[in-house]
C-alpha cells in the first residue's frame, strides 16, 4: 500500500496544477504580469510537492529499515552484521540515514541489548555511538553531544581512561555493560532512525 501513495498523490497534485481556476477576486493585471505571476506560483507549487515527494521517500525507506530492525522508543534499531572499525561502522549508519545506537537510558539499553542478543545468536559485543576521542574522559554521542546515562562494567574498572580506547562497545556477556575500546576493532553495530 505504501508504494501505491506516491502515485497516487503525484497525480492528484498534477491535476489540481493544471485544472484550478483563478480566483474571481484578483486584481486586474496586465497579461504579461499575470503570466510572469502564474508561471511563479507554479514553480513554486512544484517545489514544495517535490519537497513532499522527497519526504514520503524518506518516510517510505525509514519504514522499510523498521521491518528489518525493531522500532521501541520513537526510534529504530537495525543490528549490521558485517564487523567494522567504530568510524566505518558509523560512516555507514549516516549513508542510511541514521546513526550509531546511543542508549539514552536503561530502557533504551536493555533494548538495543536484547534485539542484538534475538538478531546475532553469539555476538558478544557492539558498536554504539559513544566515544572520547576528542578529550580523553568526556564522552559525546556522535552529534558531539555530551552524553548523560552510562551502563559502563565497573566489575572490570571500565573505562580503562587510555587514550588508545576512545569508542565504546555494548556487551552481551556482561548483560549490556559498557566498556571502551580501541576505535580499529572490528565489531557489529546497531545503527537507530528516529521516526518522525
Amino acid at each position: 500500500m505504501a508504494h501505491l501513495v506516491l502515485p497516487v498523490f503525484l497525480v492528484l497534485s498534477f491535476s489540481l496544477l493544471c485544472c484550478s481556476r483563478p480566483s474571481r477576486t484578483r486584481k486586474a493585471v496586465s497579461p504579461r504580469q499575470s503570466g510572469a505571476a502564474e508561471d511563479e506560483d507554479v514553480k513554486t507549487q512544484i517545489e514544495k510537492l517535490w519537497q513532499e515527494v522527497n519526504l514520503l521517500k524518506e518516510m517510505q525507506a525509514l519504514q522499510t529499515v523498521c521491518l528489518r530492525g525493531i522500532k521501541a522508543h520513537r526510534k529504530c534499531y537495525l543490528l549490521n552484521e558485517e564487523p567494522k572499525h567504530y568510524h566505518e561502522a558509523n560512516e555507514d549508519c549516516i549513508a542510511q540515514g541514521g546513526t550509531l545506537a546511543t542508549p539514552r537510558d536503561m530502557m533504551e539499553n536493555n533494548e538495543v541489548r536484547d534485539y542484538a542478543k534475538r538478531s546475532s545468536p553469539g555476538i558478544r559485543d557492539f558498536w554504539i555511538g559513544v566515544a572520547d576521542i576528542v578529550k580523553e574522559g568526556q564522552y559525546v554521542d556522535v552529534n558531539s553531544m555530551p552524553v548523560s546515562f552510562f551502563n559502563w562494567d565497573r566489575s572490570k574498572k571500565q573505562p580503562t581512561g587510555t587514550k588508545r580506547e576512545s569508542c565504546v562497545a555494548l556487551s552481551l556477556t556482561a548483560q549490556g555493560k559498557w566498556y571502551d575500546e580501541v576505535c580499529r576493532s572490528l565489531k557489529k553495530y546497531v545503527c537507530e532512525y528516529v521516526i518522525p
